[in-house]
């Protein structure tokens, strides 16, 4: 539906607000007449900060006129003729208003256009508030757009009537002191003669009556144009702080938890910069109105008229402050998180930024930022405004940072790059939390002025939780605590709060977003492989994905409690399958060539039905980061007799000596991977090139290679001569112990 349309269809205030957006400037005939032409103009393509889109606007002018010329000529009848002559004159007057600058014609119409799509939207949304539109980034960035223009529109209303009452006061001045004036001509009537001193008074008394008078409703004038202006700069002051509340409480926010989000393999979060010049534009019209306010302040002063003005105007001073407080102190962010696994002794970087810094000239006495260590507790008790006493619960090495103003980019920031935390102090555990599970967080702090001290801000922010380590196997159980954080923290909680359990799917977004980050594909985990790790993660053996849909899982069943029969967590065990993923398997994986998330029994179903030399790979069950090859082959002890085998899984050691695709190339019983290509289709670009050259001192370099010491039916089951083989024991039923055998060159 058109908009003109929507817009002729609002109510009450919103009708009433619609239609003080028209007058002499543009009328609101032409709005109607011409409302589909208008509508379909690209007025958002024109930057009205560039004089070189001049050009863009004559011609959309040019075109207004043409159309109302136009939509004139075709008007008949008695009605038609009056039509015909209004519409005449509108085009008339707004070439003259606008062919001198036609970059106002288009600020103009995008004020309305813009005001009319949020008032039409806010009537929406207060009619049907279960159907509104979907809430896309690009919608609310145009809502965002049109608050703005509304709040500049407001801005220079309120300026243009501050000067309007500056020349009121200034003239009423005057005019007070020309009755200051005749008043001393009065009192100096007495030295005079009595006929001249009556001749002279009546007419001095006629003006003193005349100017107090006009001074008594001066003064009344004066003091509604006070009230009106202070009512005007409420009503901005609430629009700043609802746009605020959306760019700092809803835009920012967001930011931050996808900030959170990337710290699990999250898309990046990106957006800054556009975050930055909203937050710019807020602080720009925030000053603007706070010195408005202040000069109406000083004219009060100049000029004492008692009423209730000069309450409001402290409630505005007091309000404005606030909202440029809460801007600064909220804009004051880490750009760059630090590490959530931070390891001692051990340099690690962070960026802080202010994102109002280079709008408010910061920079112009560069602030320094102070990072500390705290505890959750001390995490706490520090947003509760509880006295700390500066605790800090270790020490970090090269803490304090200049903040810089780049000017290509307008930012203002610390980039802390050598920091390095010496020691940790730790406080009591409760019950079975491990030192992997103990949350910290860098505090960062500084202090500057604004508006040469008018005012001094004290900011600081808060890192991401991290988990303090030691020595590198404890990286596990840490990574394990930080991705629970991540994943399930909720805004505004109480630092570190999370919840004990949550809902299987939501465990399974964020083992997938994991997974996809470190092995570095687009190739996620499948309905099948999620429901496999559900059996794992609740010994299950149910095959129905639904089965799984309410079940909740515990922090303790993610990595607290090793699984039934293991010596190690479900977390252990899953974040074994991704270093062994990502050290040695991406591409296997991205291929597709790995199915990974089976257990033994499935394998074996999926391989019977298959030729013998079928096989397939499969993560070890009994083994944190291992794989096995299961294939199904004849029964060497039976003849006729088919069965699966599993080879002792293989583990990142193992890749380190050879490679996956060089090992199943030694194996010459494995022949189709399932289900049924074959194996040099698969793995023969990854293979090591043969090397049978002499090297050194005419020495011939050895080869490894893998055997199985059973024989299958199958062709060429033995190595040829001529090189070096280790042997790889196998079971049907068991996975036995490696034995290794180096055979010297022949």
């Amino acid at each position: 539906m058109a908009l003109w349309i929507q817009a002729q269809q609002l109510q009450g205030d919103a009708l009433h607000q619609m239609q003080s957006l028209y007058g002499q400037h543009f009328p609101i005939e032409v709005r109607h007449y011409l409302a589909q032409w208008l509508e379909a103009q690209p007025w958002d393509a024109i930057d009205l900060e560039n004089q070189q889109d001049e050009f863009k606007a004559k011609r959309l002018l040019e075109g207004l006129i043409k159309e109302l010329q136009r939509k004139a000529e075709h008007q008949m009848g008695e009605d038609g003729f009056l039509l015909k002559i209004k519409l005449g004159h509108y085009a008339t007057q707004l070439k003259s208003s606008y062919d001198p600058c036609p970059l106002e014609l288009v600020r103009c119409v995008k004020h309305i256009l813009y005001t009319e799509q949020r008032l039409v939207q806010e009537a929406s949304n207060a009619s049907s508030p279960g159907s509104g539109p979907v809430d896309g980034t690009p919608q609310r960035y145009q809502q965002i757009n049109q608050t703005f223009e509304e709040l500049r529109v407001m801005t220079q209303d309120t300026e243009n009537d501050l000067r309007k009452l500056q020349h009121s006061q200034e003239y009423f001045i005057i005019q007070y002191q020309e009755s200051l004036r005749i008043q001393a001509q009065l009192s100096s009537l007495a030295s005079l003669p009595p006929a001249e001193r009556v001749q002279r008074e009546a007419g001095l008394q006629s003006r003193k009556s005349t100017l107090e008078a006009w001074l008594t409703r001066e003064a009344n004038t004066l003091q509604k144009y006070r009230q009106e202006l202070a009512e005007k700069h409420q009503r901005t002051l609430a629009l700043l702080r609802k746009q605020q509340t959306v760019i700092v409480d809803d835009e920012l926010i967001q930011w931050k938890r996808r900030q959170q989000l990337a710290g699990n393999g999250g898309p990046s979060e990106g957006g800054l910069d556009i975050l930055q010049a909203w937050c710019e534009k807020l602080a720009d019209m925030i000053w603007q109105n706070r010195q408005q306010i202040r000069r109406v302040e000083h004219l009060t002063q100049q000029l004492p008229i008692p009423g209730p003005t000069e309450e409001l105007l402290t409630d505005l001073n007091a309000t404005v402050t606030d909202i440029i407080s809460a801007l600064v102190t909220s804009t004051f962010i880490i750009e760059k998180q630090p590490p959530q696994v931070l390891k001692t002794q051990t340099k690690f970087s962070a960026t802080v930024r202010l994102l109002v810094g280079g709008k408010l000239n910061v920079h112009m006495n560069p602030p320094q930022v102070k990072a500390t260590i705290i505890s959750e507790q001390q995490a706490k008790a520090l947003l509760k405004n509880e006295n700390t006493r500066n605790d800090s619960s270790g020490e970090i090495l090269n803490n304090n940072c200049v903040m810089e103003y780049h000017q290509t980019t307008g930012t203002l920031s610390a980039h802390f790059r050598t920091m390095s935390l010496k020691r940790i102090k730790r406080s009591d555990r409760r019950g079975a939390e491990s030192v992997t599970e103990e949350k910290f967080t860098v505090l960062f702090e500084s202090q500057f002025s604004v508006g040469g001290n008018e005012l001094v801000f004290h900011v600081k922010t808060l890192s991401l939780p991290v988990v303090v380590i030691v020595h590198g196997s404890q990286d596990n159980n840490a990574t394990a605590t930080v991705l629970w954080d991540n994943a399930f923290s909720e805004t505004g909680r109480v630092p570190f709060v999370v919840p004990e359990k949550v809902l299987w799917p939501q465990l399974c977004e964020a083992l997938n977003m994991k997974y996809k980050s470190e092995v570095q594909s687009d190739r996620g985990l499948s309905e099948d492989n999620l429901v496999f790790l559900a059996q794992k993660a609740f010994s299950s053996s149910s095959n129905n994905p639904e089965d799984y849909c309410n079940m909740t899982i515990t922090w303790s069943q993610f990595n607290r409690e090793s699984l039934p029969g293991r010596n190690f967590t479900f977390w252990q065990w899953f974040d074994g399958v991704i270093e062994l993923m990502k050290k040695h398997l991406k591409s296997h994986w991205n291929d597709g060539a790995i199915l990974g998330f089976l257990n033994k029994q499935q394998a074996q179903d999926m391989l019977m039905s298959k030729p013998n030399g079928t096989f397939l790979l499969r993560f070890s069950d009994s083994e944190i980061g291992g794989i096995t090859i299961a294939w199904v082959a004849e029964n060497p002890n039976k003849a006729g007799e088919r069965m699966v085998w599993n080879l002792m899984p293989f583990t990142t050691k193992d890749f380190s000596i050879r490679s996956l695709a060089d090992r199943i190339s030694d194996l010459n019983h494995l022949l189709f991977l399932y289900p049924n290509q074959p194996k040099e289709e698969v793995f023969s670009r990854y293979c090591t090139p043969p090397n049978s050259k002499a090297v050194g001192d005419g020495y011939v370099k050895p080869e490894i290679k893998q055997v199985v010491k059973v024989e299958f039916s199958s062709p060429n089951p033995e190595p040829s001569p001529g090189n070096s083989f280790m042997e790889h024991s196998a079971s049907p039923t068991v996975n036995q112990h490696h034995n290794f055998t180096i055979y010297p060159s022949m």
